[in-house]
């Protein structure tokens, strides 16, 4: 007698997907907007109006960095609450115009409630997911941050040539007001164990970072590095190339990509194990850079998004899955705090690193090059994690 699958779309699932997403819109709704609006507010400078938009990602990165080795002690879904208000709270600082450096922080702290708000969905998600359906669950709930990386910046372009700044924050703000109150639908399983109090005491490298998770999280590390140079110069690459109309649908057919092929990816990780995602998802990922370095026509830089989405996409899924199959339950938290950690490391970090190599190279290069070190991690991946992978099944 066949026995049926454990069930994934539960309602707690949704729900918790449903706040990831609205707080991911945020985000990215914002990242496209605000260098520009401090340039033409507050008359920032270049750097400024960079360390606008890329602050909210370190105040991201300490929100996890506190919130991974607290969240079992404070509780789940009390975390969750404390990230969703806190987070709603600080969007209404954006009206009180004080200055681009009341704007630099009022970033950085939004990026920390974020962080907050973020670990905690991550790792609720992770607890309510049957174990045999652990990558598939994780693919489709990533796949709420994934369309939200096309549906925020499209948002947000669209609103900043339609209606005011004011009218952007109050969007955000009902964004929150809305999570808040979903927050209020969502049951989180108490765990059993009582050890999670003790084990994550202390100022150990442990008690921040879960040890596991780390092989697997640098690797997402050196991939996000990469993918940070799509998203941070694909406009000013396509004003290069003169395919500034096209740039426009760049993520919106990476995102389709992943969403097509994640219904397959997630049950093949659970099945076959994540070398039969990740070492095909390392070829497409390259073959996506390099043919990205060559794109002078729409269908080519479109082909480059499909190829990227297909390959980065479904790699930040996998190796998020990875790294929590690694990790005993009671520190789900930092091993989802962990791998965040190293992706907005990544993410954040790796364009104001590339930056320092644009003038010596075009953007056409700067791709190309990597292109292979994508390629070249795989090798890495083999070392740190491939030849220690075994199928959960």
């Amino acid at each position: 007698m066949k026995l049926s699958k454990p069930k994934l779309w539960t309602k707690n699932f949704i729900i918790v997907s449903a706040i990831n997403f609205f707080l991911t819109v945020v985000f990215y709704l914002l990242i496209v907007i605000m260098g520009v609006y401090a340039v033409n507010e507050f008359h920032a400078s270049t750097s400024q109006a960079g360390l606008v938009t890329g602050i909210f990602i370190i105040g991201a990165l300490i929100g996890r960095l506190y919130i991974g080795r607290s969240i079992e002690s404070i509780g789940r879904r009390k975390t969750l609450f404390i990230g969703i208000i806190l987070f709603t709270l600080v969007t209404l600082l954006y009206f009180v115009n004080y200055g681009v450096n009341f704007l630099l922080f009022v970033r950085f702290l939004h990026g920390v409630t974020l962080g907050i708000a973020s670990t905690a969905t991550g790792t609720i998600v992770a607890q309510i997911i049957p174990a045999t359906r652990k990558g598939e669950g994780i693919g489709y709930y990533s796949m709420s941050a994934t369309l939200a990386t096309a549906i925020g910046p499209f948002i947000g372009l669209y609103m900043s040539e339609h209606t005011s700044i004011q009218m952007i924050f109050s969007f955000c703000l009902a964004l929150g007001i809305i999570s808040f109150i979903t927050a209020f639908f969502v049951h989180v399983p108490v765990l059993e164990a009582s050890i999670e109090r003790t084990e994550i005491k202390g100022f150990k490298l442990s008690s921040f970072i879960e040890p596991k998770a780390i092989p697997i999280a640098f690797i997402t590390l050196v991939l996000a590095f990469c993918y940070s140079s799509v998203l941070s110069f694909i406009n000013f690459y396509a004003r290069e190339i003169n395919l500034v109309q096209t740039a426009s649908f760049f993520f919106l057919v990476y995102s389709l990509a992943v969403l097509a092929s994640r219904p397959f990816t997630g049950r093949l990780l659970d099945v076959k194990g994540a070398n039969y995602i990740m070492y095909p998802a390392f070829i497409l990922f390259t073959a996506g850079m390099v043919l990205l370095s060559f794109a002078h026509n729409s269908i080519t830089l479109l082909l480059a998004g499909v190829l990227i989405g297909l390959g980065f996409g479904n790699m930040q899924s996998c190796t998020q899955a990875i790294a929590i199959k690694l990790t005993p339950p009671h520190r789900m938290g930092l091993a989802t705090s962990t791998f965040f950690i190293f992706l907005d490391a990544g993410l954040g970090f790796g364009p104001y690193l590339l930056g320092f190599i644009i003038p010596f190279a075009s953007y056409s290069t700067l791709y190309a090059i990597l292109g292979f070190v994508v390629l070249a991690s795989t090798i890495l991946y083999f070392f740190l994690h491939g030849n220690k992978e075994k199928a959960i099944i």
